[in-house]
Order: structure tokens, then sequence, then C-alpha cells
């Protein structure tokens, strides 16, 4: 797949949370616009960052060159005022996608991190290369609270080729969460959107995770499920044989059976309004 790449000066990388996001974060930090992973859920494809572009979203990447440098200035600027800095990694794309193994964006806002750390860092990503940035992740936990979230929608290699062909594969990102929670840092299993999974999804992630996030598509959209109709959603469901799966109390179905599994402080539940996917 032939994707536009471009290397570009950020004005900005913090952005202030807003939206589902403005419950307990106070920024949002995108290493990069696009995303090649190209899911075809992600709500992002209906947001004025791809609207406003010509090239279909995972035909396009932008590199922001300059992030660690923004890092740096930016959370100076927040300390000297004394604020809080509570940041979500990433809500438009995805920190670890392809090209951070040869531009190392990511690596090196977790470097600067290390040096001037935020008050807590949610890294969420479905990219199995996070285990290369173990070693940052073990010291910045010694400076900040640090969660990795990392987005498994289901247990089914099947069901994830059907809906998001292009990302890694669900063997690979709990391989990776695994030695993430091995190595002592705190993991969730983001089940982001929830799709069709088999009744042993519980069993695959008992062990090395400490939270469970539920969202859907009906919820996590930003629209509640608007977007996500837009997208084709149900018309894709429908196309395999998933209707079922398609439905607007999903969520409560889905937290009723991990809970055979995890204790209910355990497992969050995606609200329209509440924290992020």
């Amino acid at each position: 797949m032939g994707i536009e790449v471009r290397e570009m000066l950020a004005k900005k990388i913090l952005t202030d949370a807003k939206g589902y996001l403005d419950v307990g974060f106070t920024h949002t930090l995108n290493p990069y616009s696009g995303c090649a992973f190209s899911c075809k859920y992600c709500y992002v494809r209906e947001m004025p960052i791809q609207q406003f572009k010509e090239i279909p979203w995972g035909k396009w990447l932008e590199i922001k060159t300059n992030a660690a440098e923004n890092y740096r200035q930016e959370i100076m600027k927040l300390r000297k005022k004394n604020n809080p800095v509570n940041i979500f990694m990433s809500s438009a794309t995805d920190p670890y996608q392809p090209i951070e193994r040869k531009t190392n964006i990511t690596r090196g806002i977790l470097e600067e991190m290390i040096e001037i750390p935020p008050d807590f860092l949610q890294i969420q990503t479905r990219g199995s290369l996070i285990t290369r940035d173990i070693d940052l992740l073990v010291t910045l936990k010694e400076k900040c609270d640090v969660l990795v979230s990392m987005t498994i929608e289901t247990d089914r290699e099947d069901i994830k080729q059907i809906f998001a062909p292009f990302a890694p594969g669900i063997k690979l990102r709990i391989k990776a969460l695994k030695e993430v929670h091995d190595a002592g840092i705190p993991t969730q299993a983001s089940i982001s959107p929830v799709l069709p999974f088999t009744p042993d999804f519980p069993k695959v992630l008992d062990g090395i995770v400490d939270h469970i996030w539920i969202d859907t598509l009906n919820i996590g959209d930003g629209l509640m499920g608007k977007r996500s109709e837009r997208l084709g959603m149900p018309d894709l469901f429908e196309e395999y044989g998933l209707q079922k799966w398609y439905r607007k109390d999903l969520h409560l179905m889905v937290a009723k059976h991990f809970k055979k599994y995890f204790p209910s402080d355990r497992i969050r539940i995606s609200k329209h309004d509440a924290f992020p996917r």
C-alpha cells in the first residue's frame, strides 16, 4: 500500500484535551498526522483533519520532526505555571505505526519526558513496536504515572483482517503487551471498538493487563454512532453476518462477560462524555 509521506514542523505538539478526553486528561499529543494502519472503523476518517484532504485516510502521513523539541518548550512553560500535565498519546494517530521504526519521533518524545516528565502519560497504540521503548518506559515510570493501553478489539485474527487489515496481528499485540506488563509497567487492554470475539477472549488477557477498557462503535466515535454509520460500519457487519454484534448495549454485554474473569474495579466502560478510547 503506497503512502504519501512528508516531513513537517508542527506549531505545537501539546493540544488541550477536549470532548471525550476532557476527563482526567489535560493534553493530547500526536507525533504524526495520518495513520498507516488505516482501520476501516477509525472515527478520525470523519474528522476535519481528513475531510479537508484529497488523499484518502491511510494513504498519507505527516512526520512532526520537531515534536520532541516542541514538547520540551511547551512543558517548561506549563511547569512554570504549575499546571497539571496529563497526556493522552495519541488521539488521532498511532505513535507506534511502522514509520516510527525509522523516524524515532515517539522515542525522542519519551526521552524528553524523562528529562521533564508529565504528571501522567497514557500511551494508546496497537503497535507492537512499543516493546522497543520498554527501557525508556521503565525509567519514565519512576518519574510519573504511566499506562500503556494496547488496542485489542478482538481475539480473532479473521475479524481483525476484515476491519483492520493493515494493523499488527492480534497475537503480536498480545505478545507486546505481555512484555510491557512483565517489565513492571501498568497495562490496559483497550477493546475499542468491540469487534466479534470468542468466549475465551478474557482468558487471553488474564495476567497481562491491569485494566480492561470497553468501547463500542456506537459510543466511542464521539457522535453516538453517527460517524460509524457514515463510515458504513452497519453494512460491513451485515456483509459478514455479524449484525448481532452491532447493538447499542454491546458494551454492557461485554462488560458482564469480562466480569466473570476480572474484578469489576479493573473494568472500565466507555461513556459518551468520559475517558478515552
